[in-house]
C-alpha cells in the first residue's frame, strides 16, 4: 500500500502551535471529499466506512474529519479506485508530468486560497491555517473538478 498522505507528516513536523492536528488532513479531505463525490473511491472503503460516508455527503462532516477519525490520518491507494488512483497520482502527487504541465494539487489548494484571502485583504499564516469548511470545499471542489477534465483530455493523449 502506497501513501497518498499521512496528516502526521504535517502536524509531526513544522506544524504551528496550537492548531488541532486535523488541520494537517485539511486539504487531503478535500481532494477525498472530492472523490467520494465522484464516485472515485475503493469498494472497500465504501463497504468500510459507509456510515462516514454518509455523514460527509450531508455535510455533517468534513473531510479531514474523516482521514482522522476513520481512516488514522492516512490517505493510500487503498482509499480510491482504479481511477482514482490513476488521477491522484497524476495530480494529487508532487512533481509529475501531469502536474508540471497543468498544476498539482497543492499549488491549485494554495493558490486558491491565497487568492481568497488577498480579495479579503488577509494572508494565511501557513498552509494549515486554511479553514476546514465546506465554504472552502465548494471553492476547491470546482478547481479539482477542472483539473479532472483536464486529466481526462490530458491521458487520451
Amino acid at each position: 500500500m502506497s501513501k497518498y498522505d499521512d496528516a502526521s507528516w504535517h502536524y509531526g513536523g513544522d506544524f504551528p502551535e496550537g492548531l488541532p492536528k486535523k488541520n494537517g488532513a485539511t486539504h487531503t479531505g478535500m481532494f477525498l471529499n472530492w472523490c467520494i463525490n465522484n464516485g472515485l473511491i475503493s469498494d472497500e472503503l465504501k463497504e468500510d466506512a459507509k456510515e462516514e460516508i454518509e455523514k460527509l455527503k450531508r455535510r455533517e462532516i468534513t473531510g479531514a474529519e474523516l482521514i482522522m477519525d476513520f481512516c488514522d490520518g492516512k490517505f493510500s491507494e487503498d482509499d480510491l479506485n482504479d481511477l482514482g488512483n490513476s488521477f491522484a497520482k497524476d495530480y494529487y502527487a508532487d512533481d509529475t508530468n501531469f502536474g508540471n504541465r497543468y498544476s498539482s494539487f497543492a499549488d491549485d489548494y494554495v493558490n486558491i486560497f491565497d487568492g481568497k484571502a488577498e480579495e479579503n485583504d488577509y494572508q494565511y499564516e501557513t498552509f494549515y491555517h486554511i479553514e476546514d469548511t465546506y465554504e472552502n470545499y465548494d471553492l476547491m471542489k470546482l478547481v479539482i473538478a477542472h483539473r479532472f477534465e483536464e486529466w481526462k483530455e490530458y491521458i487520451q493523449n
